[in-house]
């Protein structure tokens, strides 16, 4: 086969990848094996951009911290704006942070909490405020099995596991679509709806005739989210009564899964028709992490076999390894030692990726497994040791949250940070 046939058939099997806001999936090879995402020609597609040395050498410089490992080793790969992010903070200009978790059951998995930690070392190192939109609404829409008191519920204790992720309660606004989405994140939502099309809607996300009108409007709710006007409450001590030129003019952050970007494409496109126009907001995205089961898939809460659960007790995640995580490993010790592993595709190396701190010890990890050197009970048991540690200790804050401490967090109030000059608010 000639090379430019090579890259047409590759071409068509990337092609092939489903990556919406509700489901993932990768392609698949010649032989019909599942294949791992295709994060480059996903950006291709949808025409982001990758995150390259320059942009990392430019943030650090201009935040004084070391990219965090999860930006050193690509695993956040791409990007909307988010060098206007940085020349905000570089002139002490407000911007704001939003992410949001879709509550379809009642704990985070370990995917989960890739782009929420992440968000909350963001938070950490900008200083800012951030506001956190659980889609409570959006689940009971999209799966027929659940209720809305269900995903309501899911909501509370969700919010509960992101809160022990560590996020500082002076800047964090967390909040239920079911229970806030009134006043003037409502009247963002009703003025962005007259600004979308059908046509829009169907072409990001495949919508048809046969669509609920509630799955069409929704959106519109996710998309507002990232307007500062959406947030009366948070910008000064009394609630603004308006909306405002001046809060519209905040721009925003949005941590993600490659996966949510359709929603912020259509806000993109639509957010200058605004009243009060906002800027684009900035996207900063993440890949997936991988299903125990390895390429082609994320860890997703409808398979517990797929997943690490933030409940799972030390004995439930070693099983879960050794069991289900697919090794790049030789069928013998014997063969192992003559050839090597493959660590690129072994799913304890590439969860010790996200987990393991120490560059140097991950390379170190990587060389000795490809050498044939580390087998692949050796590997798993790294990986297990790795993310007991972190599943307890998350275990252990997790306690500590109690009805009170998230009423903290969910009490609409203003919020305190210093990283950036407060906005200036026109009063009449």
């Amino acid at each position: 086969m000639s090379e430019n046939a090579e890259t047409i058939d590759q071409t068509a099997h990337d092609q092939e990848q489903d990556v919406n806001p509700w489901s993932v999936a990768g392609g698949t090879d010649a032989s019909g094996n599942a294949i791992s995402i295709n994060y480059e020609a996903l950006s291709r597609k949808w025409n982001t951009s990758l995150i390259d040395q320059a942009l990392l050498d430019r943030f650090e410089k201009v935040t004084g911290h070391k990219p965090h490992r999860w930006l050193r080793r690509g695993l956040f790969f791409s990007h909307r704006d988010f060098e206007k992010i940085l020349t905000k903070k570089e002139k002490g200009e407000p911007f704001f942070l939003y992410t949001g978790r879709g509550p379809s059951s009642g704990s985070l998995h370990l995917g989960h909490t890739i782009p929420l930690t992440f968000t909350k070392w963001l938070q950490d190192v900008f200083d800012v405020p951030l506001v956190f939109m659980l889609t409570d609404d959006e689940k009971a829409l999209f799966k027929d099995s659940l209720t809305f008191e269900e995903t309501l519920h899911f909501a509370k204790e969700n919010a509960k596991e992101i809160i022990a992720l560590g996020f500082d309660v002076k800047k964090t606004f967390i909040y239920s679509d079911l229970l806030y989405v009134s006043n003037h994140i409502l009247m963002n939502t009703w003025e962005f709806s007259k600004l979308v099309t059908f046509n829009q809607v169907r072409g990001a996300f495949g919508f048809n005739e046969s669509t609920n009108i509630g799955r069409i409007f929704f959106p519109s709710v996710q998309c507002v989210a990232a307007f500062a006007t959406s947030y009366p409450e948070i910008w000064t001590d009394e609630p603004l009564k308006e909306r405002t030129k001046e809060i519209a003019a905040i721009q925003c952050l949005i941590p993600m899964g490659i996966d949510q970007d359709p929603y912020f494409r259509l806000l993109r496109d639509n957010a200058h028709k605004m009243r009060y126009p906002s800027p684009k907001p900035a996207l900063i995205h993440s890949k997936f992490l991988t299903a125990l089961q390895g390429a082609g898939g994320k860890m997703s809460s409808s398979d517990p076999n797929s997943a690490i659960f933030m409940t799972d007790t030390p004995k439930q995640i070693k099983t879960k390894i050794n069991k289900y995580g697919f090794s790049g490993g030789q069928v013998s010790v014997e063969d192992h030692r003559r050839l090597g592993g493959n660590p690129d595709v072994d799913v304890s190396y590439i969860y010790l990726t996200y987990f393991e701190d120490d560059d140097s010890k991950l390379e170190e990890i990587y060389n000795s497994y490809k050498s044939g050197e580390l087998l692949t009970g050796e590997l798993k048991a790294l990986a297990i040791k790795k993310l007991q540690e972190y599943v307890a200790e998350f275990q252990e804050r997790r306690k500590e949250v109690t009805d009170e401490v998230l009423d903290q967090y969910m009490t609409p109030r203003r919020l305190e940070w210093n990283g950036t000059a407060q906005p200036k608010i026109k009063t009449k």
